[in-house]
């Protein structure tokens, strides 16, 4: 059997990367591929756990290290316990967030340098990379629209920061695209969902079965 393949979304608040995600895996099934949706933070028991430590908004919040390794702590467990068994079954699996928003929001967000968060992904999840990186980019305008819509002013911890924090979320995704472009398929996501989708499977063409 062949090892599957790995499919990570990524991008700010409001990107619609869980519409996309289930878009995919409703074409992938038409297919007769089998894949799996997740998320991160969350995907197993622990890892759901954790996210609601890092979300909720009691409380007075975590240092950027703190909120680094709870991330880190939460991957691994999605990592060894979700993840890699699903691609060993021969499965897709599709995620909403991994490793390069850690790398966005701890690390351009927060300040931590990027080798910090990559050296807890390589200590934690073994330095799991997706096979392709859907970075989907919507515009500012829009995204406001779209929050305004999904969660009023009942923001999570994280998507209630302020824009500066988010405008540093965005460049550093944006950096990331450019230094990886084998990695990363870069996705107007401004438009309508299918119109999004559409463009997602363009971008997938080399690897959908």
């Amino acid at each position: 059997m062949s090892r599957g393949k790995f499919i990570a979304l990524e991008g700010g608040e409001g990107a619609g990367k869980s519409t996309q995600a289930r878009l995919l895996a409703d074409a992938l099934r038409q297919r007769g591929q089998a894949c799996v949706i997740t998320r991160e933070p969350g995907g197993t028991a622990g890892a759901e756990a954790i996210r609601g430590l890092l979300l909720g908004t009691e409380g007075e919040g975590w240092h950027p290290r703190a909120e680094a390794l709870l991330f880190a702590a939460a991957r691994s467990d999605h990592v060894e316990r979700l993840i890699i068994p699903a691609l060993e079954r021969g499965e897709w699996v599709i995620c909403d967030r991994f490793v390069d928003s850690s790398r966005a929001y701890q690390g351009g967000g927060s300040g931590l340098s990027d080798a910090e968060v990559l050296d807890l992904h390589r200590i934690g999840s073994g330095g799991l990379l997706p096979d392709l990186t859907l970075l989907i980019e919507v515009s500012p305008a829009v995204v406001a629209q779209r929050l305004a819509l999904r969660d009023g002013d009942q923001a999570d911890r994280i998507g209630g920061r302020d824009a500066d924090y988010h405008a540093a979320v965005a460049s550093a995704f944006r950096r990331f695209a450019a230094e990886a472009p084998a990695r990363f398929a870069r996705i107007d996501g401004d438009g309508a969902a299918d119109a999004v989708h559409s463009a997602v499977m363009a971008a997938l063409a080399a690897l959908l079965p």
